[in-house]
């Protein structure tokens, strides 16, 4: 008798638990998740707006080619002008680039040969991502896209993006490839996933 007296007393406690926990969840205040929350949880997860902005880019850079072509003007024309200020977004504000500092693309290089490798993308990955950012931004940490806003060495869009990997996002080169290694890998695999796609839509 004893042991079913405490059986009781434990299933009437655990009911009661229960109960009130019910009822704290039911009076707390709904949150509805949207878009951005989702994509809050995962930053690497494909965002269909922001596609949409990188399609309109590659179109619009076309459109502009084929007509230099057909004007007669200088041909190849490249969608990548370097920012006289890091742009702001995400709670930043737009800033300076540091007094006396130049973009060294070749150091750049350099700093996301190394991290990639730490990754296991040497080889055939190493020159695919190479020949990506080469493309996308010329391996400049200033460089943004003068179609849709995409800053710095991986073309992140917006480049506020890039606080996730690190708060000075606007002027570090290595804070930007650390972004732009964990977006290829979080949405491509590997660089040359990225690449392929870069070659067959224009963006990645």
């Amino acid at each position: 008798m004893a042991i079913l007296a405490v059986s009781l007393a434990v299933l009437a406690g655990g009911t009661a638990f229960v109960v009130r926990t019910s009822i704290e969840h039911s009076s707390a205040p709904k949150q509805v998740l949207g878009p951005d929350s989702f994509l809050a949880l995962d930053p690497n997860a494909p965002d269909p707006e922001t596609d949409i902005l990188k399609e309109q880019a590659v179109q619009a850079l076309r459109k502009e080619r084929l007509e230099s072509t057909r004007e007669g003007r200088k041909k190849g024309l490249d969608p990548v002008e370097i920012a006289e200020k890091a742009p702001g977004g995400g709670g930043f504000n737009p800033a300076n680039f540091p007094p006396g500092s130049t973009p060294d693309p070749g150091s750049n290089k350099a700093i996301g040969k190394e991290m990639a490798a730490a990754r296991g993308w040497s080889g055939a990955e190493w020159g695919c991502l190479e020949r990506l950012w080469d493309k996308e931004s010329h391996w400049n940490e200033r460089a943004m896209n003068r179609y849709s806003g995409a800053y710095g060495i991986p073309q992140s869009l917006p480049g506020s993006k890039m606080a996730s990997a690190g708060s000075d996002w606007q002027t570090n080169p290595a804070t930007q490839i650390k972004w732009g290694l964990g977006y290829i890998s979080g949405r491509y695999k590997t660089p040359c996933g990225a690449w392929g796609h870069s070659q067959s839509t224009g963006w990645y």
